[in-house]
């Protein structure tokens, strides 16, 4: 019998420090796209020497070092988290050699700075209009032979009262489920802003209607930016998370 492939677990940089940042989908583009891989970005750190004990008294902040984005933001801030679940890094080669790349020590969250919020929102904006065009194509059909007479898929064939004999119960049939694919997240992030300017809380239905994408996924970016009513008078809908609520009234106001 065969011995099984054991594959050895390198941990040489297993205690090594990693920062984990969540960053707007723009900037990881624009990383991705970069064709050099150096100097991407500068992380700043500020500390008020006077009250060092401030839970505030610690910045963190990032400066873009360039982009061909237009209206991209060169400055960031970096919102640390102070509660999380101890994890580690770990990578596999293209030959299945695994190794541990260190622990997390800190995790943030990446936001445009306030100062730049204007351009971030014009950027979100035309992406969002460029993602709600529709191409649409008309196609000429000829010599169809009355397919558009015969029955769709899901259709009961009728029989008529006087013909006994072959009269049977009928079975409605299930219409197929729509299959749905899905956009970007950045786009259907951009568009659920939009959706949200126009009223304030949204059954998932009418959003899986009016955004045409699987419920869920629709779920899992509805978890990140909104909150669940489970009672009250919009109880089963959801509605914008503060922060990002007034993100949208700053913009609808404009």
């Amino acid at each position: 019998m065969e011995e099984e492939n054991k594959t050895n677990l390198e941990t040489g940089k297993a205690e090594r420090a990693v920062w984990l940042m969540k960053c707007p989908v723009v900037v990881a583009k624009s990383w991705q796209s970069s064709e050099s891989q150096q100097n991407l970005a500068k992380v700043v750190v500020s500390l008020d020497p006077l009250h060092p004990e401030h839970p505030n008294s610690l910045q963190f902040s990032m400066e873009m070092a360039s982009s061909d984005i237009p209206n991209m933001p060169k400055s960031y801030s970096l919102n640390m988290f102070k509660d999380f679940v101890p994890m580690s890094i770990f990578s596999e080669s293209t030959q299945g050699k695994v190794a541990a790349e260190g622990k997390i020590e800190h995790k943030f969250d990446m936001k445009p700075h306030n100062k730049n919020m204007e351009e971030y929102r014009k950027m979100c904006r035309e992406r969002t209009n460029k993602s709600m065009v529709k191409n649409r194509q008309i196609m000429v059909i000829d010599n169809d032979r009355g397919m558009h007479m015969r029955p769709l898929p899901g259709m009961i064939g009728l029989i008529p009262a006087n013909n006994k004999d072959k009269k049977k119960a009928t079975v409605p049939v299930k219409a197929p489920e729509v299959k749905r694919t899905r956009r970007d997240r950045g786009e259907l992030e951009d568009i659920m802003f939009k959706l949200f300017e126009r009223q304030p809380n949204w059954a998932l239905k009418q959003l899986v209607l009016e955004t045409d994408q699987p419920a869920q996924f629709l779920k899992e970016i509805l978890n990140d930016l909104c909150v669940y009513n489970k009672r009250g008078s919009n109880q089963g809908t959801y509605e914008l998370k503060p922060e990002y609520k007034k993100s949208v009234e700053d913009t609808g106001a404009e």
